[in-house]
């Protein structure tokens, strides 16, 4: 079965509904299992993958650079790149002084990111999060350079305030230079007002992208943790404990209800959810093996009825 293509805001980028989540390769994904996932990705007619270059480096004995390193070793490998849209991100501290949004810094980052990913561009290259202390102008005509040399296809934006995406915007178009195609925010069937208030409305008057990211909140929406004693189930546990409120459990009760009709699980359900609404091109998620990566699959695949929108919209109000 053919996965429609979405296109990315109002660029040349035709992506699938579901961006992969690479922030796992190299560190809950080893190499060799990075690689059989992404072969399984592609070869379920899936293109659109996430990085950045801080990757790993929350880990000890990591630096970043370690997920694009992997992901350009199985470019590398397969022969895939024609195949896929890279996307990744700069301006995470990366240590010694390495961050932010400076055209110096732009220019040295992203030489070493087609280093690690072994390719001559990236696809989308995103500001991973607002640097106030440089003029956004400064940013964006460094972006300018990056595409005329054909380093750099597209550019998107993560964590940004609606105000900040409208300011970028304004600059882009008053001096000629690229402009913000995609937004990379917080999102998901629990975490919702923030997006829905104040930069839905914006993305959608815009035509921007949105590659929604937490889609499953940190595992929650999976139906996994259901109560303070499934908290022990994985290191990622605590970080769940804040869903566990009563709108969190009528969030899961309508997850299981839908799931139900739709011979589906919740998590593929949570993904559906975020693949129907309008203003989502596609969200991000991870898999660290196979089994979690047919979820993801089974969710491009999975066609919602209105009722069941409404329903899980309803309890997560």
């Amino acid at each position: 079965m053919a996965i429609n293509k979405r296109k990315l805001g109002n660029s040349s980028l035709q992506v699938s509904p579901l961006m992969f989540g690479g922030n796992v390769f190299g560190w809950t994904a080893d190499e060799a299992t990075s690689f059989s996932l992404l072969d399984k990705f592609v070869d379920a007619g899936l293109n659109f993958i996430d990085t950045a270059d801080v990757y790993s480096s929350w880990v000890p004995g990591h630096h970043g650079g370690e997920s694009e390193t992997i992901i350009g070793k199985w470019l590398k490998r397969s022969g895939k790149r024609d195949q896929v849209v890279i996307a990744t991100k700069v301006g995470m501290s990366m240590g010694e002084g390495k961050k932010g949004l400076r055209k110096a810094y732009i220019r040295q980052a992203v030489e070493e990111s087609l280093r690690r990913l072994q390719t001559d561009h990236i696809d989308l290259y995103q500001s991973h999060e607002d640097d106030p202390e440089t003029p956004l102008e400064e940013t964006l005509s460094a972006y300018a350079e990056l595409v005329k040399d054909g380093k750099v296809r597209v550019i998107g934006a993560s964590n940004y305030s609606a105000e900040r995406l409208a300011e970028a915007l304004r600059i882009s178009e008053q001096h000629g230079l690229p402009s913000y195609q995609s937004l990379q925010p917080h999102y998901n069937l629990y975490d919702r007002a923030e997006y829905e208030r104040t930069l839905e409305p914006f993305v959608l008057k815009h035509g921007i992208g949105v590659i929604s990211y937490y889609s499953l909140a940190s595992g929650f929406l999976s139906g996994k943790y259901r109560s303070e004693q499934d908290l022990g189930k994985s290191a990622r546990g605590q970080g769940v404990k804040r869903y566990l409120d009563a709108r969190g459990l009528r969030i899961l009760d309508a997850l299981d209800q839908v799931a139900a009709t739709h011979d589906a699980n919740p998590a593929q359900v949570a993904l559906a959810w975020l693949i129907a609404r309008p203003s989502i091109t596609g969200p991000i998620a991870s898999a660290t093996t196979l089994a979690q990566l047919d979820d993801l699959i089974a969710a491009t695949r999975l066609q919602l009825s209105p009722a069941a929108i409404a329903q899980l919209s309803e309890a997560g109000e």
